[in-house]
């Protein structure tokens, strides 16, 4: 039966990675596969959408709201 052997090391300068293999011989061949992990792709967004898609979830909050909700937790705080 053919032998596995699962190992994690880092990308070392160079874009090189370097592995040890104990159960391994000189002169040995070895399939090596390497399994990059997934990158998320972030969505870059212009300040304006943000605060526009903020202005959507938020749609009847006024400055004035804003202002009366932070002073009534800073008033919290003193009790």
């Amino acid at each position: 039966m053919q032998s596995a052997l699962r190992i994690t090391t880092k990308v070392l300068p160079g874009n090189k990675i370097e592995i040890e293999i104990p159960e391994a011989e000189i002169g040995d061949s070895v399939d090596v596969f390497v399994i990059l992990p997934e990158k998320v792709e972030t969505k870059k967004r212009s300040v304006l959408n943000i605060i526009e898609s903020s202005r959507k979830r938020h749609p009847s909050r006024t400055a004035e709201d804003i202002d009366k909700q932070l002073q009534e937790e800073r008033s919290s705080w003193d009790s």
